[in-house]
C-alpha cells in the first residue's frame, strides 16, 4: 500500500473514533464551578487534536476481541472471558493526560501557541493553567477507575497510568537536563524520548488489553508496540522540524535548531565533528532566515544525519508492527501497523 494510500486510511480510521472521543470527552469533562478553571481545563482539549492515543487505545481493543471496526459499543465492550468494561471513559483518560502534560510543557518551555490558538496560560494566566492541569491529571484517574473492569483489572490499568505518569515528568526532567550538558549520548536521548513522549502510545496500547482480562504477554508486546512507534513519532518530530515548511508546520522552520535542542540529529552530527552552535549563525528565532535553515539542513544531509534518524525511525516501526503478531490477524490490527506507518510518514 502506498503511502498515500495508508495516509487515507489512517486519518479515515482516527477521524471516525475522534468524533466519538470529542462526545466523551464532554461528557466526562463538562463545564462546572469555578467556571474559569473548567474553561482553562477545556481549552485545549476543545482547541482539537488528532485525538491518536484513544484512536490506538479503542482499535487495539478491536483487534483483541476481533471484531470488526465501530462495530461494538465502546461503553460496554466484551472482555475476554466474561462482563464488559467501559473502553471509551479509558480512552478519554488518556487524552486527558496527553492535555495536561501539553499544559505544563508550554508553561515550562514558555510557549506561546499550541494547536493554533494561545497556550493555555497566555489565554488566562499561569496559575490557572497549573491548576487546569492539575484538574485534568486527576480527572484521568477518575475515569480509570470508572471503567467497570474486575477490581484487580481496574487496579492494574489504574497502576499503569500511574507508571506512565511518573515516566512522563521523568523523561520531562531528563530534557530539561540536557539544556545544561554536551555529552549526551543518543541511548540517553532515546531513553528521554520514551519517557517523555512514547509511554502514552504503550499505556494506550496496553490498557484495553489489561482491562479486558489479556494475558501478561498480550500486554507486554502491545506496551512495546506503543513505546517503538512513539519514539519514532518523536524522531520523526526532529525531521520535520527541519525538513518541512513554515507554513505547514505551523511554526519556524529549524526552531529546534535555533533554540539548541538536542535531537537524535544534532546528537548523530555532534559525533561528527559538526559544530552545532555554528549552524545558525543567530540566537533568535525572529533573525533566522530560510537560507540559514537551508545551509544547516544541508550540512546535516552531508553528515548523514537526518538520513540516520530517518533510518532509526524506519527500523523502530518495523518492530512496533512486528510487536501486533500477539493479535489477531484481522483489520483493527491493520490499522494499527497504518498507524505505525503514518507517524514516520506524516509531513506534519
Amino acid at each position: 500500500m502506498s503511502s498515500n494510500a495508508t495516509e487515507e486510511r489512517v486519518l479515515a480510521a482516527v477521524g471516525e473514533r475522534r468524533e466519538l472521543v470529542n462526545e466523551a470527552i464532554d461528557e466526562e469533562v463538562p463545564m462546572a464551578e469555578p467556571q474559569r478553571l473548567y474553561e482553562a481545563t477545556r481549552y485545549l482539549l476543545e482547541a482539537g487534536g488528532k485525538r491518536l492515543r484513544p484512536a490506538v487505545a479503542l482499535l487495539a481493543a478491536e483487534a483483541l476481541a476481533d471484531v470488526e471496526p465501530l462495530s461494538t459499543e465502546y461503553r460496554a465492550f466484551p472482555a475476554l472471558d466474561e462482563g464488559s468494561v467501559d473502553l471509551m471513559s479509558a480512552a478519554v483518560g488518556l487524552e486527558v493526560i496527553q492535555s495536561f502534560t501539553l499544559i505544563h510543557d508550554d508553561i515550562m518551555d514558555d510557549d506561546d501557541l499550541r494547536r493554533g490558538v494561545p497556550a493555555v496560560h497566555e489565554a488566562y494566566d499561569t496559575e490557572t493553567a497549573i491548576l487546569a492541569g492539575d484538574t485534568l491529571y486527576s480527572k484521568a484517574f477518575e475515569l480509570m477507575t470508572n471503567t467497570g473492569a474486575k477490581p484487580e483489572r481496574g487496579l492494574e490499568a489504574t497502576r499503569l497510568l500511574a507508571t506512565t505518569c511518573t515516566r512522563i515528568c521523568e523523561g520531562q526532567a531528563l530534557d530539561v537536563s540536557f539544556e545544561h550538558r554536551s555529552d549526551i549520548l543518543p541511548e540517553e536521548y532515546l531513553e528521554m524520548i520514551e519517557f517523555k513522549t512514547a509511554v502514552l502510545y504503550g499505556a494506550a496500547a496496553a490498557t484495553p488489553a489489561v482491562l479486558m482480562g489479556a494475558d501478561d504477554d498480550v500486554v507486554d508486546a502491545l506496551y512495546q508496540y506503543g513505546i517503538d512507534a512513539g519514539c519514532a513519532f518523536q524522531i520523526q518530530d526532529d525531521v520535520l522540524d527541519l525538513t518541512v515548511p513554515s507554513e505547514e508546520l505551523g511554526k519556524q522552520r529549524g526552531s529546534d535548531l535555533v533554540e539548541e535542542k538536542e535531537t537524535l540529529i544534532t546528537l548523530h552530527a555532534r559525533q561528527h565533528d559538526v559544530d552545532i552552535a555554528g549552524l545558525v549563525d543567530t540566537a533568535s528565532l525572529d533573525d533566522v532566515t530560510e537560507s540559514d535553515i537551508d545551509a544547516a539542513v544541508s550540512e546535516l544531509e552531508h553528515v548523514g544525519s537526518i538520513k540516520y534518524a530517518r533510518e532509526m525511525a524506519e527500523e523502530l516501526v518495523r518492530e512496533s508492527k512486528e510487536r501486533l503478531e500477539v493479535l489477531p490477524d484481522n483489520e483493527a490490527r491493520g490499522l494499527l501497523e497504518d498507524i505505525a506507518d503514518y507517524l514516520i510518514t506524516r509531513g506534519y
